[in-house]
């Protein structure tokens, strides 16, 4: 998929996440994670692929930052969530990073998911945290977490046959 494309795609889709649970708080962030969470953690690995050794963390870093700035200028109410966002993306970004360059001998989607799971348990008990407080809501917690992998692993199949044609 083209890198013009995946860029608009996060960015929609972080921006309706953040914009849905400024509006309707934390009940609708496990569908959210299924639906538009787990697609931005899926095509930042492919971002990774396609910007490794050209800017990858600056690049990443500025679409998190974009994504997060776009929540906040479309809905300044959503700015309490646009923070967690953008905190929460910037750890498990630098996880997925990691995970995913440590995976870059395997099979592209071992490499995905694996670097997913990683990211998504970080997002997962960040993002809350910081959204909605303390102490944590587990439900959402764990139900946002095997949302993210679940869905991850859909968008990576969906993105590898992509890629593959």
């Amino acid at each position: 998929m083209k890198t013009p494309i995946l860029v608009a795609a996060y960015l929609v889709a972080i921006v309706l996440a953040n914009l849905s649970v400024a509006a309707w708080g934390p009940g609708v962030a496990i569908v959210n994670a299924f639906l538009f969470i787990a697609m931005d953690l899926t095509s930042r690995d492919a971002l990774h692929s396609a910007w490794q050794g050209r800017g990858l963390a600056w690049r990443m870093a500025a679409l998190i930052a974009a994504g997060s700035l776009l929540s906040y200028a479309l809905n300044r109410s959503a700015g309490p969530i646009a923070l967690a966002s953008f905190v929460a993306f910037a750890v498990s970004a630098a996880l997925d990073m990691l995970v995913y360059h440590l995976l870059r001998e395997r099979a592209y989607l071992l490499r995905v998911n694996g670097s997913n799971v990683v990211s998504a348990a970080a997002d997962s008990l960040i993002f809350p945290a910081l959204a909605f407080g303390l102490p944590l809501l587990w439900p959402i917690v764990l139900g946002q977490f095997v949302a993210k992998v679940a869905g991850g692993a859909l968008w990576a199949w969906v993105l590898a046959r992509r890629v593959a044609r």
